[in-house]
């Protein structure tokens, strides 16, 4: 089961990324010749509430966490930070993965990952702006698009479907009235009122996750920062031995 959950958390090009960084990021504690067991506290700040010892969690939690880990490099800290209370880290996941991680409707990866990042800046959320850009650089393959959303959507280089997507879902991050006006504009630009839905939910889910954020002051993984901002160079694999 952790496993089903973790290769729809994140997607193996996903993985790809963030194994990546492994040599481009390397911990204070590392640098320094220290040497950390898995069970050890987390050196960094994660959240000004503790983090369990991994042999305090439940199996189905470590299972998780350990499979993030080994696969992408590092742990996000959203991880850490739940595991605070493991009964809310399942419901918080599984909500996660129905609403990101969906093969139906009309959103995008990349779509679902920009309402993260322009509501998530409303909320003036550090560690969902960060972790949810670089998601969206993967994604999309845009390197610049978000952090020109973080600073103002309305004057970014959207399309106009990204744009329509964007002011739906921050009228409903600002808790606007919604009308049929605000459908009608999601209409124009071919969306229908389960995508409608979608982006309404999306923007929903993550005004409570950037609040949680908030409450527990969640900084970001330094791996994050770089993450889909310098395009992978292919040709520095043509020359290998399938095997090397």
């Amino acid at each position: 089961m952790a496993s089903t959950l973790v290769s729809k958390l994140f997607r193996p090009h996903v993985f790809t990324q963030l194994a990546s960084l492994r040599s481009v990021c390397v911990p204070r504690h590392k640098a320094a010749g220290i040497r950390l067991l898995s069970s050890d506290p987390p050196p960094e700040n994660v959240s000004r509430y503790p983090v369990p010892y991994r042999k305090d969690l439940p199996h189905d939690l470590v299972e998780v966490m350990e499979e993030v880990e080994s696969k992408g490099g590092f742990l996000p800290n959203v991880f850490k930070a739940l595991s605070h209370r493991p009964a809310e880290f399942r419901a918080f996941f599984a909500y996660y993965n129905e609403l990101m991680n969906k093969d139906t409707g009309g959103l995008t990866k990349a779509d679902r990952e920009l309402i993260v990042v322009a509501t998530s800046a409303h909320n003036k959320c550090l560690y969902c702006v960060v972790s949810h850009s670089a998601l969206h650089r993967i994604y999309s393959k845009k390197p610049t698009l978000c952090d020109q959303v973080v600073v103002n959507y309305e004057n970014a280089e959207l399309a106009p479907r990204e744009r329509a997507m964007l002011d739906f879902a921050m009228a409903v991050c600002r808790s606007d009235a919604i009308t049929e006006q605000h459908f009608q504009s999601l209409e124009e630009v071919g969306f229908d009122r389960d995508d409608a839905w979608d982006i309404a939910a999306i923007a929903a889910f993550f005004a409570m996750s950037n609040r949680l954020a908030h409450l527990t002051d969640m900084r970001p993984n330094l791996e994050f920062y770089n993450m889909g901002r310098i395009p992978k160079d292919k040709s520095k694999d043509k020359g290998k031995v399938k095997g090397e």
